[in-house]
């Protein structure tokens, strides 16, 4: 098959986004497939056999300077215009405005590919594609209402909560665009039940196929470091639950000789900084960003534990990942957190999300019992081994092209002799 594989912005080692486009791409390709990735900023970093379009959007929100006024002569056509406009007004514009970059390059191309592939885009422009004649699925990882709920219960104002409210706007799009989708992919059970829930979706259009982790994810080759305590996720986003970790943590810190690392690149004087700060306890927590990808595995396979302290996850990728480098978890008994690490115990220990007593004690226990954090490391490597393939996930999407192509051809052919 031809696959057109689009996905407005593609970090290359983090955000999930950038890592199933990679690790997909390269498997379909192995698999016999041809595909063509096209992506807005941040662009993916992709593998030998994959074709790469650039979308190129104005880059609003890219490091160092996000939210920035373009310059005069940056703007190329009306949909930067509205790119802009959107920002200025505290929307959150790249999903509409890659739809319509995206839907103006395919136009031209339609004969080129079998099947596009969405991934969470979602913007109104995916509608376009099918009525150009080329079928398409859709992948949603989770629904963005999840974050837009805790975002707006942790904002500590009425203005805060008001400017949340239209930064999350897309999603009245999102859930009109989720409801007309032919064929949607989701990472988890949990979160096929929670898109039917809050988009509205019918749950018969709906298949799980579980992600992958990369082989890359191995076992460290030196020793761990004692103490040592890592969590990987973005610092200021309320629903990655690191506040309720930094709380736990400072709590440990009067108890026991650790230190946390957390993969994550923190808002300055944002509000993990603040509470870090307010907590007395910058010494002894170390950012780490910007590594390779060989780089952060050596880093996730350093610490004695990893937590993973999410109010919801959609997947969790990165817990699968710390999985795979056999490094014992506690984890939030949250979204589809459990159907991830398997049983209570087993290869992590579940919490309750946001309480911070909980996890105090669960860290505690964990790290004054090496022979079970070697046992949960290698109970959790080896599930990872039985159950997350890239190749697995790109056997089954294929799959689901060839369904979704049928389908389309079909209601074609009914449509045609209807008239």
């Amino acid at each position: 098959m031809r696959i057109a594989l689009l996905s407005y912005r593609s970090k290359p080692h983090c955000g999930g986004q950038g890592i199933y486009i990679r690790h997909l791409s390269r498997e379909l390709v192995n698999l016999g497939h041809e595909v063509e990735v096209f992506s807005g900023q941040p662009y993916p970093e992709l593998d030998e056999g994959v074709r790469l379009t650039k979308v190129p959007s104005l880059d609003l929100y890219r490091e160092p300077d996000p939210f920035r006024t373009p310059r005069p002569s940056e703007f190329r056509d009306l949909i930067d215009v509205e790119e802009v406009l959107t920002m200025w007004t505290a929307g959150f514009p790249e999903p509409k405005t890659f739809s319509s970059r995206v839907v103006r390059l395919l136009r031209t191309r339609v004969d080129d590919f079998d099947i596009a592939h969405d991934n969470q885009v979602l913007g109104y422009g995916m509608l376009e594609i099918e009525r150009m004649g080329l079928p398409l699925l859709t992948t949603i990882h989770h629904p963005i209402t999840f974050d837009r709920r805790i975002d707006i219960a942790a904002a500590p104002t009425l203005r805060k909560k008001l400017s949340l409210r239209r930064w999350y706007g897309f999603l009245r799009m999102q859930t009109k665009v989720a409801r007309q989708a032919r064929a949607i992919l989701t990472p988890s059970d949990t979160s096929a039940r929670d898109i039917a829930a809050d988009f509205g979706v019918d749950p018969a259009r709906m298949q799980t196929v579980l992600l992958g982790v990369d082989d890359a994810f191995v076992p460290p080759t030196q020793p761990r470091v004692p103490g040592r305590i890592l969590a990987m996720a973005s610092a200021d986003a309320p629903m990655k639950g690191i506040a309720t970790l930094l709380e736990a943590f400072a709590k440990l810190r009067t108890e026991r000789d650790v230190e946390l690392l957390l993969v994550t690149r923190p808002e300055p004087g944002g509000r993990t900084e603040k509470l870090i700060d307010a907590l007395g306890i910058a010494e002894h927590v170390t950012f780490v960003n910007g590594v390779s990808q060989e780089e952060l595995v050596s880093v996730m396979g350093s610490a004695e534990i990893a937590c993973v302290p999410s109010l919801y996850e959609g997947f969790s990728l990165p817990t699968a990942e710390l999985m795979a480098c056999e490094t014992p978890l506690v984890v939030s008994r949250a979204g589809a957190i459990p159907e991830v690490v398997g049983p209570d115990g087993e290869c992590a220990v579940l919490v309750t999300p946001g309480d911070v007593g909980e996890l105090e004690l669960a860290l505690l226990e964990l790290l004054d019992d090496p022979e079970r954090r070697a046992r949960m490391g290698r109970a959790g490597r080896e599930r990872v081994l039985r159950l997350f393939s890239w190749r697995a996930v790109a056997a089954a999407t294929a799959a689901a092209y060839e369904r979704t192509i049928a389908d389309f051809r079909a209601e074609k052919e009914n449509t045609s002799a209807d008239r």
